[in-house]
This record gives C-alpha cells, structure tokens and sequence, in this order.
C-alpha cells in the first residue's frame, strides 16, 4: 500500500500495436493499481473497435483492473489537452489517496509529456484561445502556428485545424493566470520496444482483425448517430480512412492499404516523440513485447528506491 503522501507513477508507452494496453493490466494488477488511458481517442464513446480499447485486456487472473479516461464523452464533444490533465489531477489523486499505484498507459506521447513536463496551461487562457482559434481557417493558423514556431518540426500539426489549434495553445503557452495545480510524484518510464518490421507485422495483423471484428460497421453508426464525414476525418487514422470509404472516396482496397501504411507512420512519429523525450532527459526504461519479468523487476526496483 501507499500512503497519500508518498505518490508515485508508472508510465508504460511504446509505438502502437506493441501490447501496451495488456501488459498495463497485468502489471497494475500485480502491483495493487489502477490505470489512467493515455489515448486521445479513446475518451469518446463508441469509439471501440477503431481505438482499440480492448477492454478484455484489462481482465486478469478473473480479476478486473480498474480504469479511468475511456468512454467519458460523445464523439460530437470536444476534448482538449487541458481536459485530459485536468482529469488526469484528479485521478492521480483519488488512486494515490485509496493506497492505490497510477499506472498512466497509452499511445498519445503528447498527453504523456504534458504529465511528466507539467505543462503549465490555464483553464481561462485555455478555453478562450481554443474557441477563438477555432473559428479561423486552416490557413490562417498554419501562419500563426509558423509564426509561433518558424523552425517547426512535427509537420503534421499543419494538416489540420484540430492538430495547428493545439500546437498554437501549447506554443503560446505561459505561466500566466491560474494555472493547473500538478501533484508532486515521483515515476518510472517503461517503455516497449520493437524493430519497425516487427510494429509492421502487428500492425497488418491487428488491422486484419479490426476489419473482420466490424469496424467498418462501427464507423457506419457514428455517422447514423450524427457524426459529420468532417468530424470522423478528424479523428485521424482508422476513421480518416473508413470515413473517406464510407463517403465513396476511396475503395476498399485503398483504404485497407492507405491506412496501413498511416498506421506505421504514425508508429514512426510515435518514436521520434519519445526520443525527444530521452533527449529531454526522461529516462525511458526500454523492454520487449510481453516481457512482463523486466517490467516487474524494474518497478521493484523503483518503488524499492523511492
């Protein structure tokens, strides 16, 4: 057990398709915790197959691991960077306050840096910048996102409204006004490692079963439900491509290999993210798929430590 006073966090990240989500469950199972999702996507609800929720991962030994961040809103609601720390807070909180451990598990290596940075966004400068940039076109905040940050590196903040607005709030931000009160903890990074041919395997193997599972079908109802073509295309990847299918864009051998090959770039994305992290000075403990002995021995270790 762990009193309130001696917070701790474990962070399990790693490309997509790498088994992250299972190996947080077991881990978190073993170690008395409970998980906060670390997927930009997978807070909307009915987003299942095309997330990746698997949320028979989070059964283990017959036990249920318990889990925070998935299935909070509709997909026609907005979820921003600040809502997802501002949830994390609480969280962290209420799993350390029952003697619990946090693990934070999950893809999205923007919303694991904005934790472990402590990125000191506000709610007002926040909630205010978003809605008015929102309002512009994608032009004009490609210029004030170049302005912002002319050496820009990550290019794909420039494809859409969604990403540029994001980029800009978190480029322009400062510690002015009141910002997000972060809880002090110590944490460990484990991270899953895999050669990029092996992430192309399990990426065509996953994708494969995604499609027979219904994605396509799953898809089809967002958009009975009300979601917009446009909207469904934000969401990148899975439902870019299913919504470009559906809207007769593409066929569906197109879409099938369009979208396998997103897949592995945004797993190459994935990467360059957490090296930069490295780089930054976040020690990142690197293991194979699955090596659930590695991934104990080292928070023993820690927790042992701190």
């Amino acid at each position: 057990m762990f009193s309130a006073t001696d917070k701790k966090l474990i962070v399990i990240l790693g490309p997509t398709a790498t088994g992250k989500t299972r190996l947080g469950a077991i881990l978190a199972h073993r170690f008395n915790g409970e998980i906060i999702s670390a997927d930009s996507r997978q807070v909307y609800r009915g987003m299942d197959i095309g997330t990746g929720k698997d949320l028979s991962d989070y059964k283990v030994e017959g036990a249920q691991v318990p889990f925070k961040m998935i299935d909070l809103i509709e997909p026609t609601e907005e979820f921003s960077l600040f809502d997802f720390l501002e949830k994390f807070i609480r969280y962290f909180n209420e799993i350390s306050n029952r003697g619990k451990l946090p693990f934070l598990v999950g893809g999205t290596p923007l919303y694991i840096h904005a934790v472990l940075k402590k990125y000191p966004l506000t709610k007002v400068d926040f909630k205010k910048r978003e809605k008015e940039l929102m309002g512009k076109s994608l032009s004009e905040l490609q210029e004030i996102l170049l302005s912002a940050k002319p050496h820009l590196h990550n290019k794909t903040d420039l494809e859409s409204k969604e990403r540029a607005v994001r980029a800009i709030i978190i480029a322009e931000s400062s510690d002015s006004g009141e910002p997000l009160h972060y809880p002090d903890f110590k944490f460990v990074v484990l991270g899953i490692k895999a050669s990029k041919e092996e992430i192309a395997k399990r990426v065509r193997t996953r994708l494969e079963k995604r499609f027979s599972e219904g994605m396509i079908e799953e898809a089809q109802r967002l958009l009975d439900k009300g979601v917009s073509i446009e909207r469904l295309k934000s969401f990148g990847l899975e439902y870019k491509f299913l919504a470009m299918y559906l809207n007769g864009e593409i066929n569906y051998n197109d879409m099938f290999q369009k979208l396998n090959s997103a897949i592995n770039k945004f797993a190459k994305r994935q990467k360059t993210w957490f090296r930069k992290m490295e780089r930054e000075g976040i020690k990142i403990n690197w293991i194979a798929p699955g090596d659930v002995g590695k991934a104990e021995e080292i928070i023993k270790h820690f927790l042992e430590k701190e």
